[in-house]
């Protein structure tokens, strides 16, 4: 099994651009995964390859069952995965880019800004790798370079201060396919994409990567970890659509698993709920921003069908699920099914790991928060048994709430909340 994965000392240092690059050259083979609870890049690594990325994330899943999701989904020649933040960031969760590449065996390729400086690349290097004695880290990208020479004298610092570290090449400062754009480009063009993966990897040894890709040796996971459950008999609707595209790739095929049939809603095409299903699950992602709301405050039929479903079956939403089943978000009118109110904010009210009083743990971020938040049903803490506050609504069958997670290992939240 060939495996890599790309970090860095923080967010924002080209990450998302190499993994981008590297998912376009490898585009016929490769699958993708993200490090941690993020939405928003698995959506990025699917339109480059076409296929898509699966989430690790070792605070809401345990050792055997990331070893499990790793393997079960690593189907193609090479699997790449994203790092999350610094490479060591997240370790008090258990789910830094560093937990995962050990736990997994996955070597590392660090991406270090290389910009005005040279000789402190390398003291900089040396503390990443050195800061734990099983660090994964066995290559380094330089990012930022204006010319070669300035590449060959880092190049030369870390050879003489490394021999188990291989520099792979350098990205230039100042590519002229990003002088205009930024990651949020039309995921549609690809010859944009493919114009901005060449200009990255021009200076990168392709065959270096490969080869260190393939030193990999991930742990088998020798049972299937999760508790089995039987198939229902049970239609499932997904609400997942241009404003509600959080799904984690997992959840989809895990539900596909358990019921008979599942079936896709596009709320922005005002599709209805169909009259046979059984289950309704609406994702996270934005209802509340003027231009989500635009997308969906016309769609009556999608509404009408949404409110009959909800009178006798099951409904469970995530974040901008939940903000459509209350009454409204400040002034736009949402379907009213839950009877609570919310407000947008200009900072976020969460964000980051939280524990349900319900034993659910997951991830949330959001700029919203209850006008009537003591008529909720669940306390979202950042400790587990800590104090929180309330985060989740319920009313019947309906159950709305702001944590995202992931339901392959939650089965007693599918029995009480999907199959009730």
């Amino acid at each position: 099994m060939r495996t890599l994965c790309i970090s860095a000392i923080a967010s924002n240092q080209g990450k998302s651009i190499l993994t981008m690059a590297l998912l376009y050259h490898f585009k016929n083979s490769v699958r993708p995964f993200k490090i941690g609870p993020d939405y928003i890049d698995p959506q990025f690594h699917k339109s480059i390859c076409n296929t898509p990325s699966v989430n690790l994330d070792r605070f809401m899943m345990d050792d055997e069952q990331i070893k499990w999701m790793f393997n079960h989904y690593s189907d193609k020649g090479i699997s790449i995965c994203e790092g999350v933040m610094g490479y060591y960031d997240g370790m008090d969760k258990g789910s830094s880019a560093y937990d995962l590449t050990k736990l997994l065996n996955i070597p590392t390729v660090l991406l270090l800004d290389g910009s005005a400086s040279y000789i402190t690349v390398s003291a900089v290097l040396k503390g990443l790798a050195t800061y734990r004695d099983d660090a994964t880290i066995k290559g380094v990208v330089l990012n930022k370079l204006s010319t070669n020479g300035h590449y060959e004298l880092i190049k030369n610092q870390i050879e003489s201060d490394f021999d188990d570290l291989k520099v792979l090449g350098w990205i230039e400062k100042n590519l002229p396919s990003l002088s205009d754009t930024h990651l949020g480009l039309d995921l549609e063009d690809m010859e944009q994409i493919e114009k901005i993966a060449k200009e990255v990897l021009k200076h990168i040894d392709l065959d270096a990567i490969e080869c260190l890709a393939s030193q990999s040796n991930t742990p088998i996971a020798e049972e299937y970890p999760f508790e089995r459950l039987e198939r229902e008999d049970k239609k499932l609707a997904i609400v997942n659509d241009k404003n509600f595209s959080f799904l984690y790739h997992d959840n989809a095929e895990f539900l596909k698993e358990i019921f008979r049939e599942v079936v896709f809603v596009d709320s922005t095409k005002d599709e209805e709920i169909p009259a046979d299903a059984d289950v309704v699950y609406m994702v996270g992602g934005y209802v509340e921003s003027e231009a989500a709301y635009e997308r969906v405050k016309n769609s009556k039929r999608f509404k009408t069908s949404l409110i009959k479903h909800a009178l006798l079956k099951p409904i469970y939403a995530e974040c901008a699920g939940v903000l459509y089943l209350g009454n409204r978000v400040d002034d736009k009118e949402m379907s009213g099914i839950l009877d609570v109110d919310f407000i947008l904010h200009n900072r976020f009210i969460r964000m980051g790991y939280y524990y349900g009083d319900s034993g659910v743990k997951g991830h949330a971020f959001h700029y919203t928060d209850a006008l009537n938040a003591k008529d909720g049903t669940e306390i979202l803490s950042k400790e587990e048994g800590g104090d929180g506050k309330i985060g989740a609504w319920g009313s019947g069958k309906v159950f709305g709430t702001y944590l995202h997670t992931m339901l392959r290992n939650n089965t007693e939240l599918i029995k009480k909340r999907f199959l009730c």
